[in-house]
């Protein structure tokens, strides 16, 4: 416990100044996370013996990275998923044999981390930049007040099992800590879309959460405890930042189809 709060105590003014900087070093630092993310999950699936393509990952991220220097569209990103399919059923005609389960996971690996990671950077580039401070607090708020009302009052079991230790009374805590923080934040920071920032820390919590236990499954499913190492109490980037993966898209689909 004492390492895990060390460790966000000392990351948190590192992602604040990152953050504050307008997105010029997220744009080298979403690769920089996509490609140690991607390694760890490729590696997970290699303890079970499924080896998804990292060369066809890597090249994913590289080529994303080379589209959003410049101003991304709608028609790059088609153009990009398109390549990266492209990549993933050509590589099986240089087999010996095709292996349908490595290529799902090379493609599922690259669309769950490198696509879903990029969201934050869409979100920097749209008319409210500042909602990027609403991908950490709903996934962030959620996961410290999940825990510790989880711990005091914690009783019923919310998916015992992908995640024993998770409850319902936790669940519900964690909704209820992202929504009165992104009210206070709203309140602060964008007043006039008040409303639209209360219901973004109520559906970002929930997904959030099932993030969080979407990494659970695979680390099940693979027979790992954590993805890695990186930060100390916290496991790997992809143990940190796996709720993340599903608010950013969230807040940016919230705010493109619903906030006008």
């Amino acid at each position: 416990m004492l390492k895990r709060v060390v460790s966000a105590l000392l990351a948190l003014p590192l992602l604040f100044f990152i953050i504050i900087k307008n997105g010029f070093f997220i744009k080298f630092l979403i690769p920089i996370f996509a490609i140690i993310a991607l390694y760890e999950f490729f590696n997970a699936f290699r303890q079970i013996g499924i080896e998804a393509s990292k060369i066809i990952g890597f090249i994913s991220i590289l080529m994303m990275f080379v589209m959003t220097l410049k101003k991304i569209t709608a028609e790059s990103i088609l153009l990009w998923l398109a390549f990266t399919m492209f990549c993933i059923l050509i590589s099986n005609l240089l087999k010996k044999e095709f292996d349908a389960v490595a290529s799902g996971i090379t493609a599922l690996g690259i669309y769950y981390i490198v696509f879903f990671a990029y969201h934050i950077l869409f979100i920097l580039n749209s008319s409210y930049p500042q909602l990027i401070w609403l991908v950490f607090i709903t996934a962030w708020v959620t996961d410290t007040c999940a825990y510790f009302t989880g711990s005091f009052i914690g009783k019923r079991k919310l998916c015992p099992q992908i995640s024993p230790k998770k409850t319902m009374e936790g669940a519900i805590g964690g909704i209820i800590g992202s929504v009165i923080i992104s009210l206070i934040f709203a309140y602060f920071i964008v007043p006039h879309i008040f409303i639209h920032c209360i219901w973004i820390g109520f559906i970002g919590s929930i997904m959030g959460q099932v993030g969080d236990l979407t990494a659970s499954i695979f680390k099940r499913y693979t027979g790992i405890k954590d993805y890695g190492k990186i930060m100390p109490g916290h496991g790997g980037i992809l143990d940190r930042f796996d709720s993340i993966l599903f608010t950013a898209p969230t807040v940016y689909y919230y705010m493109i189809f619903l906030i006008k």
